[in-house]
């Protein structure tokens, strides 16, 4: 019998299972990919690095730039200043100077990956039901079942809700949540290419939302882009296979710089179905005390990487107490 299940590695996962190791419990962390970092996702593809998934974090409080600091300080984090262009206007960005943003080294993953390697973590594990009786049961793809006497959900609203079932008391509330989906292109060159900007957001009529030169981060190398579609544009085309969605990105990516582009060494797509909630929450965590249950996410808390560690710390917290 387990302290706590965390089922999610990502910021949130990670964040509260160690403020439950803290604490004493004995905590274990399931997770469906093979790796950590959730939507902070780093893909490799021979030499190329694609951070497909979160491009860079803010600080804007306080306990998350303190923490920020100390991962800097360890080499986990470096800040990233990127030539970084508005294309077509659009006051929602102000002045993207004014901003600093950091990425983790040498890929978006790196700091829940030293997070995890000091934590209890089972990868490449499926859950397909939840069960409650005075503790949970949690039952694995491959018929494994785990204990525990509480337990942490971090998956989208949507995945959550259908984890715990329709006739679940808190299956109404995750279902209010809506998320955008967010398809992405992966595309490595044999050369580089001249552009006045290493990335952009895209405020023109295109399928593209935002492109970056991802090879231009601190401890990337290689002639690598990572190209993100529209919410719009990427509902419409949600299905199609990862391939064709990814040649459609990168010719409207064509479009954007003024010279020919290299023919591509990597082409690749992924399809994010839940990448940023439309409504988030603000109150950092949905709980049930009843059943020693809670649930965490960067959208109760604002869908940022910081939003995420907040809501992760606070679920924790409500936990261990």
């Amino acid at each position: 019998m387990l302290d706590a299940i965390v089922i999610g590695a990502g910021w949130a996962g990670l964040a509260a299972a160690d403020v439950l190791k803290q604490a004493g419990m004995q905590v274990l962390v399931v997770e469906k990919s093979r790796g950590p970092g959730g939507r902070s996702a780093t893909r490799r593809e021979g030499r190329a690095r694609f951070d497909h998934g979160a491009q860079y974090f803010t600080a804007r409080g306080g306990a998350f730039a303190r923490r920020l600091q100390h991962w800097k300080d360890a080499g986990w984090v470096e800040p990233w200043r990127p030539r970084l262009a508005v294309l077509g206007g659009g006051e929602e960005h102000g002045n993207p100077e004014e901003i600093a943003r950091f990425v983790a080294v040498p890929g978006m993953n790196g700091v829940c990956r030293r997070l995890a390697d000091a934590l209890d973590c089972r990868f490449g594990t499926r859950i397909e039901r939840l069960e409650f009786d005075r503790y949970w049961r949690v039952h694995t793809a491959t018929g494994e079942v785990l204990d525990a006497s509480r337990l942490l959900l971090t998956a989208p609203a949507p995945q959550a809700a259908e984890l715990l079932g329709a006739e679940d008391p808190l299956h109404g509330d995750l279902q209010q949540i809506r998320f955008d989906p967010c398809l992405a292109g992966m595309v490595s060159f044999s050369a580089p290419i001249e552009t006045e900007f290493d990335a952009a957001f895209v405020n023109l009529d295109s399928p593209l939302a935002w492109v970056a030169r991802n090879s231009s981060k601190p401890g990337r190398e290689d002639h690598s882009w990572v190209l993100h579609a529209t919410p719009e544009w990427s509902r419409r085309h949600l299905e199609k296979d990862a391939k064709t969605f990814a040649a459609e990105l990168l010719a409207a990516f064509a479009e954007l710089v003024p010279a020919a582009l290299p023919d591509p060494r990597s082409l690749l797509g992924h399809r994010w179905r839940y990448a940023l909630a439309t409504n988030p929450r603000e109150d950092g965590l949905i709980a049930d005390a009843d059943r020693r249950l809670v649930i965490a996410g960067d959208w109760l808390s604002g869908n940022r990487i910081e939003g995420a560690w907040t809501s992760g710390r606070k679920a924790g917290r409500w936990l261990a107490d």
